[in-house]
């Protein structure tokens, strides 16, 4: 295939600027994804390489113009998941990621799905009465999950958020570790705490802990109860035996919303123990109000190279359970 040049046709140079990145960091993963070279000829910037490479690449480079007169940040991160999707010819897909916010934060900054597997996500849970995420770090599901939590209880769609997850973790038992129940439960609830602060302030925060709108306890405590009227979440379900789900799916009350997370590849239960998770995500997977949402590591949206690191221990737990086959 011959080669081409073509002029990079982004007249906004504050935009031009955005999508080249700090140190022509954003435009090195373009080059290096499409195989193309970056010039700069009389003052104007070109890709020059196989036909089907360029056109390729100037596709990304136009899609990223639109997300950054939209408002949005770019960074390596974003960057490099438009040149996969570009790659895989999906990137029309990630036009309805330009338009809706899932919530404003305290300050004013909002909160966008940035990924296709997130926007998935985010529409399962708006639409079906529990959605299980199932997915590794960094993909957004318990940050989302509580941004729309938040929404749900300011447009009083419920009375009441409730937070929850297992709490033993890496071995460690809360009987071990010093101070109260808050104190001992406080390290492993610390995720949910910071996303809700975030979207709340911490005062607003404060006030909702105090007056019992907002609940945040171990798994253990669910037992018993009927929840009603609440939008609730079990984060790092993937610690939860299929006893421990089952309870937990069976609290849902009326005009109640649940969200289930977590990551199956992060699981500290013993040697042989089925994850309740990875049950529940099969046994339930044909209910019609139950949605199963999966995200990869193509949906994490922390830095690029915990993408890297994802996919290193994927590959290693897939060749040892080959391995014991």
């Amino acid at each position: 295939m011959a080669e081409i040049t073509k002029k990079i046709d982004v007249n906004d140079v504050d935009a031009l600027m955005k999508i080249f990145g700090a140190l022509d960091e954003n435009i090195t993963i373009i080059k290096n994804a499409f195989n193309v070279e970056v010039l700069n000829l009389l003052g104007e910037n070109y890709l020059k390489g196989e036909e089907e490479n360029v056109n390729a690449a100037l596709t990304v480079v136009e899609k990223l113009s639109k997300f950054i007169h939209n408002g949005d940040t770019i960074d390596v991160g974003r960057v490099k998941y438009m040149c996969d999707c570009a790659q895989e010819g999906k990137l029309d897909e990630i036009d309805d990621l330009l338009h809706g916010i899932v919530i404003l934060t305290n300050r004013g900054k909002p909160i966008k799905c940035k990924t296709v597997g997130q926007k998935k996500y985010v529409d399962s849970i708006a639409k079906k009465t529990i959605t299980i995420g199932v997915g590794p770090a960094g993909t957004g599901k318990t940050y989302l999950a509580v941004a729309l939590a938040v929404n749900a209880l300011r447009a009083k769609q419920v009375d009441k958020i409730i937070l929850t997850r297992p709490a033993v973790e890496a071995g460690e038992k809360l009987g071990f570790l010093p101070g109260d129940l808050q104190e001992k439960v406080n390290p492993y609830l610390r995720p949910l705490y910071d996303g809700l602060q975030e979207m709340l302030g911490f005062e607003q925060y404060q006030k909702l802990i105090e007056k019992g709108v907002i609940e945040i306890a171990p798994l253990a405590y669910m037992r018993g109860r009927t929840l009603s009227n609440a939008f609730i979440i079990l984060d790092e379900a993937q610690n939860t035996s299929r006893e421990q789900i089952k309870m937990f799916l069976t609290r849902l009350g009326e005009g109640s919303k649940m969200v289930i997370n977590g990551d199956l590849t992060q699981a500290d239960l013993p040697e042989g123990k089925l994850s309740g998770l990875k049950h529940a995500a099969t046994l339930l997977r044909d209910i019609p109000d139950i949605g199963i949402i999966t995200l990869t590591e193509k949906d994490v949206v922390r830095h690029p190279l915990v993408q890297l690191i994802v996919k290193a221990y994927e590959a290693a737990e897939k060749n040892r359970r080959n391995n014991e086959k």
